[in-house]
This record gives structure tokens, C-alpha cells and sequence, in this order.
């Protein structure tokens, strides 16, 4: 089923997300749904947050042919050696609208898999990046908060106007 995504300036984006303790079939249920959002989308990450469930759950894919998702449950982010580097970032929850963002490029995740299982890996370049990107989410933080006052405020009003058209 395809979720609505939240956009921008919603306040809802800003809640903060808790832990996911239920490893249950709803939980099953949320993902796929998630998947299928971000897939239909088109984007390569989708936190819990931007479908108004405020858990802390990602999914992502970044293959050209959808042949590689993952889930990140209950993420925990610890930044390696490495220099930030800037990269240009889009969002599902600011359409339209991609801006230069600075982040490291090399981090240590640590989470759950689909089933609760614990893992943890090494993410580099836009792996790490998009995982940052989407745990921001989770604490409710977007990218544009990454932007001067004057630039979140052009993509603020630019958006508004798009929801009162669609409205």
C-alpha cells in the first residue's frame, strides 16, 4: 500500500521517533508499505517519520533496480576518520528541491534488521550519507535545516503555495 508522505513544512516532521519494540506483522506490514512508497516515489531512503509513524525505522535501496533493501531499525551512528564532504541531497519531504549538504562520509551503523536481529557495518560515501539523511528524520531534522535562513524559507514558501493549489 502507498503511504502519504509528509511534506515539508508539516509540523509533524519534527517529532521525535521512538525505539521499535514489537517485531511483529504490523511491523512487517510497515515496511513493505514503506518500500512500495519509496519505491513508487521515486526515492532511495524513507524513515518511519515522513509516513507519520514515529518509530525509529528506515528503509532504503540504492540500486538502479530496486534488487538491494535494506532496513535500519532502532539506529545508532558513530562517525569514523574522514573528511566531510559536501553532496547534493534531495528529499521525499521537500519535493523538487535538492541543496548542497555537508556530512561525513564514513560511519559505523549499528541497528536491527526486519526481524530484530543485531548488525552492524561500516557505511561509506552516499550509503553513509543517505543514512544520516534519513536518521535526521527520526530526530526531527530535515535536510534544509542544513540551509541558510534565507534559502529554508524560499523552499518553505515555495511549498506552501504548491499545497494550497493542490488544496
Amino acid at each position: 500500500m502507498i503511504l502519504e508522505i509528509l511534506e515539508y513544512p508539516d509540523p509533524r516532521l519534527r517529532t521525535v521517533a521512538k525505539p521499535v519494540t514489537s517485531f511483529d506483522d504490523k511491523l512487517q506490514k510497515l515496511i513493505d508499505d514503506m518500500f512500495e512508497t519509496m519505491y513508487d516515489a521515486p526515492g532511495i531512503g524513507l524513515a518511519a517519520t515522513q509516513v507519520n509513524v514515529h518509530r525509529q525505522l528506515l528503509v532504503m535501496d540504492l540500486s538502479d533496480d530496486r534488487s538491494a533493501p535494506r532496513v535500519f531499525i532502532n539506529p545508532k551512528l558513530e562517525v569514523l576518520e574522514g573528511e566531510p564532504q559536501e553532496m547534493q541531497e534531495g528529499c521525499l519531504s521537500v519535493p523538487g528541491f535538492y541543496e548542497n549538504v555537508t556530512r561525513v562520509d564514513h560511519v559505523r551503523i549499528k541497528a536491527q534488521d526486519r526481524h530484530g536481529q543485531a548488525f552492524e557495518e561500516i557505511a561509506t560515501d552516499l550509503l553513509a550519507v543517505c543514512i544520516q539523511h534519513e536518521m535526521d528524520h527520526l530526530n526531527g531534522k530535515l535536510f534544509v535545516d542544513y540551509l541558510s535562513p534565507l534559502k529554508r524559507t524560499r523552499i518553505r514558501k515555495k511549498l506552501e503555495k504548491q499545497h494550497k493549489i493542490r488544496a
